[in-house]
């Protein structure tokens, strides 16, 4: 969850702060309480600010506590001056928070904060409400959590292994724009890096997980020339050698470009994109490590940002196809998805009791295994950051991964491409919409409603939000 700062303001006359501190104490321990039991970490303010030097000890030690939001409170009224002194000695995220009790007059406080921090242009935002009340904690969590995945953003390096593939512009980002936004840094890698490691890479590692993957998958369909065991070991020691740059270069995240070079004479990246984002390996529970296929710089970044607001797993896909018939987008790429996505189960075994390795397909010489499943049904949110003009949007929309019967799996997987993974998405928009302005090939999905969590960090990012809807 998230580091949450409460900070509550008061009268700066010492006769009413005197009558009205423990009214304001009350209403901080029932907001605190809420906050704590909802899961999250919260840091108080030493008392209720009543003067200027309080206004500033106070806000300073919330700010040395890393917090990832600090939410001032206003039970009462308060001199909109101490607000404007703690703002000024912190550096992060705030969120004006009012009561809706009428025997004190916070809402005038907050917005008369509200005011005289919009006179200096120093971005908050503002809810009110009884921290008795879900919803209002509910709110305040999905903007802490925004907070604290926009700031883990910040200071944080991308791998870039190899350049643009195929002529692919949506893949590139300007590293300017990069840093400026989101505060990232790109570290540039060779692809010959990951040859030449995964030559040095532990044999026995390799052997080792072969033989997992040969228990524990569904099925590993050797044919003798796209897919042998040999072929195997060499896509299992490229993940080994991912592993060792991630290490080395202290990658937060990454990118493979893969085609054409890797997948003509190599071998393709699909074992280790899918190990990579998966929450485990053939050695245990891990962290999900972000790598998206084609070194899709946008693509990795959305998942990222998804990854840290939803704490799973992110599906990096195309959109492959829509079948008007059934209202239903065919989300594949080629080998690309985590394999916990099969049955997003916490256990390995059972998630690998669905996931197929077939050898690749003609788009890919160098052969391998695809890493094929369906992903399991369930509620998704889906979001890319995407660019119109130079100027970045974060394109979203809520959808319902959907599975049917095995006959009328098969035959809509078929239509496509059988060997790689698959996601058949409902999508709550309109199908010509998407089609006109979605702003890439890829798009990226975690479980669950987090919509409003990736609002709030637009917000903070200073994002523009391009949300899709079904037309009425």
């Amino acid at each position: 969850m998230a580091r949450i700062g409460v900070i509550s303001l008061s009268d700066g006359r010492d006769y009413v702060h005197g009558g009205i501190v423990g009214f304001i104490r009350t209403a901080e321990d029932r907001l605190v309480a809420e906050l704590t039991a909802a899961g999250h970490t919260v840091i108080r303010g030493r008392e209720p600010i009543g003067g200027n030097d309080c206004a500033v000890e106070v806000a300073r030690r919330v700010e040395a506590s890393g917090v990832d939001l600090t939410v001032l409170h206003y039970a009462v009224w308060a001199f909109p001056h101490f607000t404007m002194l703690a703002a000024g000695a912190l550096s992060g995220p705030l969120l004006l928070l009012s009561n809706i009790d009428p025997v004190q007059p916070g809402m005038v406080g907050m917005l008369a904060a509200g005011g005289a921090l919009d006179q200096i242009g120093r971005e908050h935002a503002r809810l009110w409400g009884d921290p008795a009340d879900p919803a209002l904690i509910a709110a305040i969590g999905e903007r802490a959590r925004a907070a604290a995945a926009v700031a883990s953003l910040r200071g944080s390096t991308f791998g870039r292994i190899g350049g643009r593939p195929m002529g692919m512009n949506t893949a590139v980002a300007n590293t300017d724009q990069w840093q400026r936004v989101f505060g990232i840094d790109v570290e540039e890698i060779d692809q010959w890096e990951i040859v030449r490691r995964a030559e040095l890479a532990d044999a026995g590692e390799a052997k080792a997980a072969r033989e997992w993957l040969e228990r524990n998958a569904a099925g590993v369909h050797y044919d003798g020339r796209k897919l042998t065991p040999e072929l195997l070991e060499r896509q299992i020691r490229s993940y080994l050698a991912m592993r060792d740059l991630i290490a080395e270069w202290r990658l937060d995240f990454s990118g493979i470009k893969g085609q054409p070079e890797l997948t003509q004479y190599f071998a393709t990246m699909d074992i280790t994109e899918a190990f990579l984002n998966d929450p485990y390996d053939w050695n245990g529970p891990k962290h999900p490590h972000v790598c998206a296929t084609e070194a899709d710089m946008d693509g990795a970044l959305t998942m990222q940002l998804l990854h840290r607001i939803a704490d799973t797993p992110v599906l990096f896909a195309d959109v492959r196809h829509y079948h008007a018939d059934r209202d239903i987008w065919d989300l594949c790429n080629s080998g690309q998805h985590a394999t916990w996505y099969a049955a997003r189960s916490d256990d390995p075994a059972e998630n690998l009791a669905r996931v197929h390795l077939y050898p690749e397909v003609f788009f890919f010489p160098a052969g391998g295994a695809s890493v094929h499943h369906l992903a399991a049904p369930g509620q998704m949110t889906l979001a890319r950051l995407t660019r119109r003009n130079g100027s970045y949007r974060m394109q979203l929309m809520l959808g319902e991964f959907e599975t049917y019967d095995e006959a009328t799996n098969e035959s809509l997987m078929k239509q496509s491409t059988p060997e790689w993974p698959h996601a058949f998405a409902r999508l709550d928009a309109d199908a010509g919409d998407f089609l006109s302005r979605f702003g890439a090939n890829h798009i990226h999905a975690v479980p669950g409603d987090h919509r409003a969590t990736v609002r709030a960090a637009c917000d903070l990012l200073g994002v523009t939000l391009d949300e899709f809807t079904r037309a009425s």
